[in-house]
């Protein structure tokens, strides 16, 4: 028997965090839980979390929500539970040396606990592509040893599993697919009075409110072709996205001979949390296969790029430079915000991030990369800053 591993899972309330915790249930003889972090909005649930799994250490990014966390945990009966609080307690945490940190977080701030994660030599099963669309080579150079960083979003775990199949001088491209999102097949001029009701209504994911308008504005694709490119060592102009519907090939890998391997199974994000938290082994009971007994369609259409233009900025973005990146994902978390409290019209978030860009381009040329994420904090800040200006004006 296999000694269990140790994880720790970062946005554990989260809909990462929770089906990764689904997953860990399923399979106690593999995994014990050595500690959750949460932003703090959920108390009730991470204690719940936390008495259910035995787990000795929670962080909360709140630093006002650690007493209502211990007198949940109290309630709970996890007396035994320590809880600490403040965005560095998240960190701490993701540093502390577990075999495994799933990182769950949305958003840039998942960054410093990636680093701290590689840094402390564990395995990163990373769901926070803002990780590497921000932080790029920062992330990649806290590595302590090679491949020790487990792609948990669906289309690079799709990736990663064909890359198997050949060598990385055999690939061809790339092929990132796409639900297409609620609003598939519609046009920029159908889209004016869209909700946030209406945009959170996704037709196959059920996801977090940011990632789920980042799907239906496809800004969630341009972000992933920044991701895969940096990932895979793959130039963006052999990454392609297609629209696939029915979100059974979660994406696919060309080869050189004109060979294309696909990974494909029923939307369930436990099956790539499994393998990043399990990699390179897999495990048993954890999603559902396909049906092959019944009749299925499979359909792939091309991207319409002036219904939305998100994936072609983020290439634009993913030329320009690193900062040009983390610019991108910055501006495009306060868009989305503004979009969810009202303040700003669906087809602002992306015109919002465009206009930041533009904005800032000039002072982004020169040295593509950050020195430190203290410099990556710096900028972000200011494309947030640009971002909020723009849409007070709307």
């Amino acid at each position: 028997m296999k000694q269990q591993a140790s994880v720790v899972i970062l946005g554990s309330t989260g809909s990462i965090g929770t089906q990764g915790l689904d997953v860990i249930s399923r399979h106690p003889d593999r995994f014990t839980v050595t500690g959750l972090a949460a932003g703090g909005s959920h108390v009730e649930l991470l204690a719940q979390q936390a008495a259910k799994f035995h787990v000795p250490q929670v962080a909360v990014a709140d630093k006002n929500a650690a007493k209502a966390v211990r007198e949940a945990l109290d309630r709970a009966g996890a007396t035994y539970t320590s809880v600490q609080a403040g965005p560095d307690a998240v960190i701490g945490l993701a540093g502390s040396g577990a075999s495994v940190v799933l990182n769950g977080i949305t958003g840039s701030i998942g960054l410093e606990p990636s680093i701290a994660a590689l840094k402390a030599g564990s395995q990163l099963a990373l769901a926070n592509k803002e990780s590497v669309v921000a932080g790029g080579h920062l992330l990649f150079g806290s590595q302590t040893r090679d491949n020790q960083i487990n792609p948990v979003d669906s289309e690079h775990s799709a990736i990663w599993q064909s890359l198997r199949a050949g060598t990385h001088g055999e690939v061809s491209k790339l092929i990132v697919t796409a639900s297409g999102g609620p609003f598939r097949g519609l046009k920029r001029a159908d889209m004016t009075g869209i909700t946030p009701e209406q945009a959170l209504n996704h037709p196959t994911w059920h996801m977090g409110p940011v990632v789920t308008i980042n799907s239906s504005t496809l800004m969630n694709k341009g972000l992933e072709v920044i991701e895969a490119s940096r990932l895979f060592d793959i130039a963006p102009d052999r990454i392609d996205v297609t629209v696939h519907p029915q979100s059974i090939v979660h994406s696919m890998v060309e080869f050189c001979d004109g060979a294309t391997i696909c990974q494909a199974s029923p939307p369930d994000m436990r099956l790539p949390i499994a393998l990043g938290l399990s990699a390179p082994d897999r495990m048993d009971d954890v999603a559902a296969a396909c049906d092959w007994t019944k009749a299925a369609n499979w359909t792939f259409e091309p991207l319409d790029d002036e219904a939305f233009p998100a994936v072609s900025l983020a290439r634009h973005c993913l030329s320009a430079s690193e900062k040009h990146t983390a610019v991108l994902n910055a501006a495009n978390e306060q868009a989305v915000h503004a979009f969810l409290d009202h303040r700003l019209p669906y087809l602002g978030i992306v015109d919002t991030v465009k206009a930041v860009l533009d904005e800032m381009d000039a002072e982004l040329r020169g040295d593509p990369l950050f020195e430190s994420v203290e410099e990556m904090s710096r900028i972000e800040s200011e494309a947030r800053r640009r971002a909020d200006d723009l849409i007070d004006k709307q």
